[in-house]
């Protein structure tokens, strides 16, 4: 292993890219403990006691602990996320975005500002309401959170809260672009890791209370390290469809004649389908947990990873998203095409249409096979795991996420190696797809 670490940093372009990624995501980490003005913090975490196992708490576990202590990055990535979902949607239902996604390189980046001005919105919309429920926020004793309210503070928050958004935005573009690894994505395993050290000093401090038995924890434990090996299993399977060419004779020689195979992914979308399901949860319930009102409260309650209606939601989610996110990203005509111009051919299916339908319904029971896997990960253990009163990020959405952006940044530093010709940074160990 010391060998394998010795040769990521003797390659200096990845070793940039590497200290680059930790750097930005350490910058993230000092944002989330720079506090928003005029909130009283002692306050506000008697307040967040109880939201543990609660969708305040999933949130405050998604930002690493900034909303919790409502600091300027409290809203986190999530409405960058909601914004590139709409973008997303209206790729498919309206034709200029559309005309815009087929223009190539000088399209997306339009399509980028616009997601970005989307952010800006969509964090000044949270911000307000995040503001005016904090005004209405007590401690036990009926201290308020905010000393000082009025609209004064109302403005102060949507600006800092908007500009730690837009902040953050930007760190995840930079380390997608000259860092390791989706920015966005990495962002967020770094809010979730960083809960982790204390969720196990809680959790420890339950079993010694008798809260959680021996036995409980060791069948947490269970279930966490069978949900880790499922989600390696399913994110490495792959159906490898056949692909033949045929041969070609240019003037004295011979080419093609030669057997490829099209690999397509049990799950084409990765953590995306929970990460864009949980935006959209999070989004209307979090407002109304900050509304006083009876029908908006008892919708609230509702919408807890522990209500059924909330799981259900969940999964639908889940499911459109896994499909949706497939189908953008994934084009099985195109695909068709290409091999047909390049002179191949799967067995027993004809070049062009015929192809592109095979393919397509192919995917199609992949994706639905990885929807379910996804969901079932996401919403079992965290039903189970709650039930025995532990932190919510020991929870099914939380280890796909850590486990997923894990795996695609080991195996973007292994394309890096490969690429000069190392052998990997596991010895006898390489990332590829196991052909399920």
């Amino acid at each position: 292993m010391i060998k394998s670490i010795q040769n990521i940093f003797s390659i200096p372009e990845l070793r940039r890219r590497i200290l680059f990624t930790l750097g930005m995501l350490a910058v993230y980490r000092v944002g989330c403990h720079i506090p928003t003005p005029g909130i009283d913090a002692q306050v506000l975490a008697k307040f967040f006691e109880g939201s543990q196992g609660t969708l305040l708490g999933m949130v405050s576990a998604f930002t690493g602990g900034a909303l919790q202590r409502m600091t300027v990055f409290a809203l986190g990535i999530m409405p960058y996320i909601s914004a590139s979902i709409i973008m997303q949607l209206l790729g498919v239902v309206f034709e200029p975005v559309e005309r815009l996604a087929k223009e190539g390189e000088q399209g997306r980046k339009t399509i980028t500002k616009w997601t970005r001005y989307g952010t800006i919105v969509l964090s000044i919309v949270q911000g307000a309401g995040i503001a005016v429920g904090l005004q209405q926020m007590s401690g036990p004793a009926g201290e308020p959170v905010v000393p000082g309210p009025g609209l004064g503070f109302i403005l102060l928050t949507v600006l800092t809260l908007t500009a730690g958004t837009a902040f953050i935005m930007w760190l995840g573009e930079q380390i997608t672009e000259r860092g390791i690894g989706n920015g966005i994505s990495l962002i967020i395993f770094a809010g979730i890791v960083a809960n982790m050290p204390a969720a196990v000093v809680n959790t420890l401090r339950l079993m010694n209370t008798g809260a959680i038995s021996l036995f409980v924890m060791i069948v947490i434990l269970a279930v966490m390290v069978a949900v880790i090996g499922a989600i390696v299993f399913m994110e490495r399977g792959q159906r490898r469809l056949p692909i033949h060419y045929a041969k070609r004779v240019v003037g004295m020689r011979n080419y093609g004649g030669q057997k490829s195979h099209l690999p397509l992914k049990v799950n084409m979308s990765g953590v995306i389908p929970p990460i864009f399901a949980s935006s959209i949860i999070m989004f209307p319930a979090t407002i109304a947990n900050l509304v006083e009102i009876e029908w908006v409260q008892a919708f609230a309650a509702m919408m807890t990873p522990t209500h059924i209606l909330y799981n259900v939601i969940f999964v639908a989610f889940i499911i459109f998203f896994c499909y949706f996110y497939t189908a953008v990203t994934f084009n099985p005509l195109d695909v068709a095409e290409n091999v047909k111009k390049q002179g191949g051919y799967i067995p027993g299916i004809r070049p062009g249409k015929a192809t592109s339908d095979y393919i397509n319904d192919v995917l199609n029971r992949l994706t639905f096979a990885g929807a379910i896997y996804i969901a079932a990960v996401c919403v079992l253990p965290t039903i189970l795991i709650s039930s025995f009163n532990v932190q919510f990020f020991f929870g099914g959405t939380s280890l796909l996420i850590v486990v997923g952006v894990g795996l695609d940044t080991a195996a973007q530093i292994e394309a890096h190696l490969i690429s000069r010709s190392y052998e990997g940074f596991m010895k006898g160990v390489t990332l590829k797809g196991r052909q399920g």
